[in-house]
């Protein structure tokens, strides 16, 4: 029977795990074997950056602490696994598929994204989109062209007026 204190610990960690889980907007399940330590701390910077956090954890206290939010993972969390957790539902996916492009040994093998389950296919659609900053830029630039048009039409109507 294992010992009281190595039982708390491990509570412990799945209390963790539980409560980064519920307040992530997404959590990204990776393998990072074959990275070297350089490697793993230039990524945990990257993530860092983009308010994201990078954590390996024993795949059978992830499994329960998933059991006790009732998600059910698609597949088995065996292997060594690293999983990001961010506030931001983008932001870790795309840094880690940006990783990914330059470093084949990380890949990504799914998430859950604002509380539903995003299998690899999903997570590399998800890589795709531009940033917060990059669609408040579009959308800005889309805002601009409408104003633009309004600017022009009504310089004509007003011209139209002159002349009549």
């Amino acid at each position: 029977m294992a010992n009281q204190k190595i039982l708390d610990k491990k509570q412990e960690v799945i209390n963790e795990i539980s409560a980064k889980t519920e307040n992530a907007n997404s959590v990204v399940f990776f393998e990072y074997q074959g990275l070297t330590a350089m490697e793993t701390n230039a990524l945990r910077r990257k993530l860092r950056e983009n308010e994201a956090e990078f954590k390996i954890y024993k795949n059978t206290l992830v499994k329960r602490a998933l059991d006790s939010l009732k998600i059910d993972l698609p597949i088995d969390l065996e292997g060594p696994k690293a999983v990001a957790f961010s506030t931001d539902a983008v932001a870790p996916i795309k840094v880690l598929s940006d990783f990914a492009k330059d470093h084949p040994a990380l890949v990504l093998k799914i998430g859950i994204v604002d509380g539903e389950i995003a299998d690899e296919a999903k997570l590399k659609e998800l890589s795709t989109i531009p940033s917060r900053e990059g669609l408040l830029t579009m959308l800005a630039g889309g805002l601009m062209g409408v104003v633009r048009d309004l600017s022009i039409c009504l310089d004509l109507y007003s011209q139209d007026l002159e002349e009549k």
